[in-house]
């Protein structure tokens, strides 16, 4: 792994632990009966066991039948292209129970290491705090609770709370924005925006996890 995306999937969440530790939760993957809990090692091991249920090549994804033992927090964690977001799932309760729970359908836009990396600034920062709170807009427990909000935020904006998702349809993300995908030159863009999906990279249980190769508007 690059040092920069290890500096993104274990050093800035880890520096917010540190500011505020009883921010962040990991999901229980190994008992998917278990309640998230607090734990200090944010970014856990991924399961080296769990089966990947790629899409086979070629192959129409209207036909394909997703795993009924696997779910989205099962492979989320497998793919390297998207582990600084998959790392952020962990981060937020509320995201990494809905991906560990089996009963409730959910569409993952995970936008790739790159797409994070280019961004202007990290997901949790917002220039309205700075321009208001100056350059230690995020420093102490307050500091600590503001840069969890806006990251879960931006997790939020990703998360899709249907899936199978059809083309044309309108949904909200759980940040409440309302988004949909179309199809443009054989392509698939999530609108508004004109972002391409790069693959649908597994259908599991529990819904369908999308590498996409920029990011949602989330402010």
């Amino acid at each position: 792994m690059k040092s920069t995306e290890l500096l993104y999937a274990l050093a800035s969440p880890l520096l917010l632990q540190i500011l505020h530790p009883q921010l962040f939760v990991s999901a229980a993957v190994q008992d998917r009966t278990a309640p998230v809990k607090a734990d200090s090692n944010l970014h856990q091991d991924p399961i080296m066991n769990v089966p990947v249920v790629p899409l086979p090549a070629g192959q129409d994804d209207t036909a394909f039948e997703p795993k009924d033992d696997v779910i989205i927090s099962d492979v989320i964690q497998l793919d390297h292209s998207i582990n600084i977001f998959a790392g952020f799932t962990r981060d937020i309760e509320s995201v990494a129970t809905r991906l560990d729970d089996g009963s409730r359908n959910t569409t993952v836009l995970a936008p790739s290491n790159s797409a994070i990396k280019a961004l202007p600034r990290k997901p949790w920062e917002d220039p309205r705090d700075y321009s208001t709170l100056g350059s230690n807009a995020y420093s102490g427990s307050d500091g600590a609770d503001r840069a969890h909000r806006n990251l879960r935020r931006f997790v939020e904006a990703h998360i899709i709370p249907t899936s199978p998702w059809k083309e044309g349809e309108k949904i909200e993300s759980l940040v409440g924005r309302k988004i949909w995908w179309e199809t443009r030159g054989g392509k698939k863009t999530i609108q508004p925006g004109n972002i391409e999906v790069s693959t649908v990279a597994n259908r599991v249980a529990n819904g369908e996890l999308w590498i996409i190769k920029g990011v949602i508007n989330y402010a």
